[in-house]
């Protein structure tokens, strides 16, 4: 066998090995995903808002939950139909928050938001948890490295390294609860 012929048969192989490594893991990421805890799956549309399990039992969110001008919620997507809180992923925070009247307006939101919008509570930067309010400037703070997120501004990053938004989660009010009735607007945390 000349060199050629060599090297030809063992790309052969190589590129036969890499084709049946692509479809095991094609298949296991179609297993994983059918058969995924449904705790730890992104938030679906028709899900509902409710506080994580260890917190007000996991009840889902009320209108008098939310008031204008206060802190926001840290809140999860809920399945209607099982009642699993999908708190076992840090993906699924979200932060919830009623804007006064004047803050809404400011925010481009329409009268049946009722001011309230929610948004990615993990860090477009170093994807930490975005847990800390700034009261008087009300901002989103994340406490890993300062970053700072404007809510009437669709959560523009106001200071800080972080390079883009915290998404936003299109929510609606149905019935008695919030309700999720799309995907969030870009990719959650940090980037790869």
């Amino acid at each position: 066998m000349h060199h050629d012929q060599r090297f030809d048969e063992a790309r052969r192989r190589l590129l036969r090995g890499a084709a049946g490594v692509m479809v095991c893991a094609t298949a296991v990421q179609a297993v994983s995903a059918a058969g995924a805890e449904p705790a730890k799956l992104a938030p679906q549309q028709g899900d509902e808002l409710a506080f994580a399990s260890y917190e007000n039992d996991g009840r889902h969110v009320q209108a008098a939950d939310l008031q204008p001008g206060a802190a926001p919620l840290l809140v999860y997507p809920r399945d209607p139909a099982s009642g699993v809180i999908r708190e076992r992923s840090r993906l699924n925070q979200i932060l919830l928050l009623r804007l006064s009247p004047a803050e809404a307006i400011a925010a481009g939101l329409d009268a049946a938001s009722a001011g309230v919008i929610a948004f990615s509570g993990i860090c477009t930067h170093a994807a930490c948890a975005v847990s800390e309010w700034n009261a008087e400037l009300r901002h989103f703070v994340c406490p890993c490295h300062a970053s700072e997120y404007d809510p009437v501004k669709k959560a523009r990053v106001v200071g800080g390294p972080a390079p883009r938004a915290l998404p936003t989660l299109p929510i609606a009010w149905r019935e008695d609860r919030y309700v999720i009735v799309g995907p969030f607007s870009g990719a959650v945390g940090a980037p790869a």
